[in-house]
């Protein structure tokens, strides 16, 4: 049972394959349906993509788009729509209206900042970060945008974060090489899905200072995972005192794999093979505002294992999924899934997906659990000769193609409206938030 009363969210992987249990059954019965392991195989998915006349997102048949806001859009506050769109969350708030939370990654020297509430986020010239959130409010039958503004300003690239149950956005700074040089970023924000302005930049430093990228909450503990964005980097466990109020504080830890398995990246060789269910632990952290930048490094050297650039994260209903972004053998990435135990039993962590080539996957970063418990995965690399994707993993592990930017930019930010109906993705620079819709299987 959650903690919380739960906000509309997304659809989950465990709500659907519940809802379709029986169904399955079924035909496994029958012999018309077979399961596979996961493995790099390529799926049917929605079919082939047809090319956009308008050359900007290339979509299977029945598909459509919209793009519903811009680079330099003029907002209500006054400003403009900044550019770096990157993570992002979807909220039913109420009164036929949707938020979308929209994280923005821009480093000092990037874009305009915006009029703070606090001295929080400034720099030495006395200007403010530009990093931070901007919210668009939604009808939710026409997608039209009624409002989009500033919500969270003073922070450094604001690059993934997580929805909470109870409403609210947790975005996270990812300040790279700026760690060395200030305490005041790195770290993680809440901004409420309904701000109707600028929220005050609260850092929750219990939660850790690193290079963070991605936030997701198990409504059954209250406990909050998070990745981090480097190539060996740790995945966290955030355990607070009170749940579902995270300011005031708790205690920070790092995974550790039960059976002497010290590394999951498997460049070496195949420390952590496919399917395997692999038991864990978790490790208390000190020092966790981490001047020196030396968190990941300390808890490895406690035991804690590395992960190649952990990125996207997402909970399911008794799950979670996150993506590690050059992981794997073929250096593509990795997919995990985390089970949290229940009833006295332990967590275990399951290689799911590990791409053996770029036809599969290439570089995925954020993800989402789609209506039909298919993961969807925003791919980002940069190439003049290679396109991102939206890349489906089906429930056997299988990758297929379900969208193809062809702007030479990243996708991000992928989520689901509360009805499964809409899925709004990012194109990062220049920003643009699209509005996906089509046959969803459900």
């Amino acid at each position: 049972m959650s903690l919380f009363p739960m906000v509309a969210l997304a659809p989950t992987r465990r709500r659907f394959l519940a809802a379709t249990g029986s169904a399955f059954a079924a035909l496994v019965a029958s012999g018309c349906s077979t399961r596979m392991a996961a493995s790099g195989a390529m799926a049917d998915g929605y079919g082939a993509l047809v090319p956009d006349p308008a050359g900007l997102l290339d979509l299977p048949q029945g598909f459509s788009y919209r793009v519903i806001s811009s680079l330099g859009d003029a907002m209500d506050d006054g400003g403009t729509v900044p550019d770096a769109a990157d993570g992002m969350g979807c909220f039913d708030i109420g009164g036929g209206k949707l938020a979308l939370v929209r994280n923005h990654e821009l480093r000092p020297g990037q874009g305009a900042g915006a009029t703070l509430t606090s001295g929080y986020g400034t720099m030495p010239d006395g200007s403010f970060m530009p990093g931070g959130t901007t919210t668009l409010v939604l009808d939710a039958r026409t997608l039209k945008v009624e409002r989009q503004h500033r919500s969270l300003a003073g922070t450094i690239r604001n690059c993934a974060g997580g929805v909470t149950p109870w409403g609210s956005w947790l975005t996270c700074e990812e300040p790279s090489s700026l760690l060395t040089r200030t305490t005041h970023h790195g770290y993680v924000f809440e901004v409420p899905a309904t701000a109707t302005g600028l929220v005050d930049p609260v850092p929750l430093k219990a939660m850790g200072r690193f290079n963070h990228e991605a936030a997701c909450i198990d409504p059954a503990s209250g406990m909050v995972y998070q990745t981090e964005d480097r190539e060996d980097g740790l995945l966290y466990r955030f355990v607070p005192k009170v749940a579902g109020k995270l300011a005031e504080g708790g205690t920070l830890q790092a995974l550790v794999i039960e059976g002497g398995v010290t590394d999951t990246r498997n460049w070496s060789g195949l420390d952590v093979a496919r399917g395997a269910r692999l038991p864990v632990r978790w490790i208390d952290l000190d020092d966790v505002e981490a001047p020196k930048d030396d968190l990941r490094t300390r808890g490895i050297a406690a035991g804690a294992v590395p992960f190649a650039r952990g990125e996207g994260m997402w909970m399911g209903e008794g799950e979670l999924y996150f993506c590690c972004t050059n992981g794997g053998a073929a250096k593509l990435g990795q997919i995990f899934r985390l089970v949290p135990g229940r009833g006295g039993k332990a967590d275990t962590l399951e290689l799911f997906f590990e791409s053996d080539s770029t036809e599969q996957f290439n570089y995925g970063d954020n993800l989402v659990v789609a209506p039909n418990g298919h993961l969807v995965v925003c791919e980002d690399q940069y190439s003049d000769t290679v396109d991102n994707y939206l890349r489906g993993i089906d429930t056997s592990g299988r990758a297929y193609p379900l969208a193809r930017l062809k702007q030479q930019t990243e996708l991000a930010g992928a989520c689901f409206a509360p009805d499964g109906r809409t899925l709004f993705v990012n194109a990062y620079s220049p920003t643009r938030t699209l509005a996906i819709t089509g046959p969803w299987r459900a």
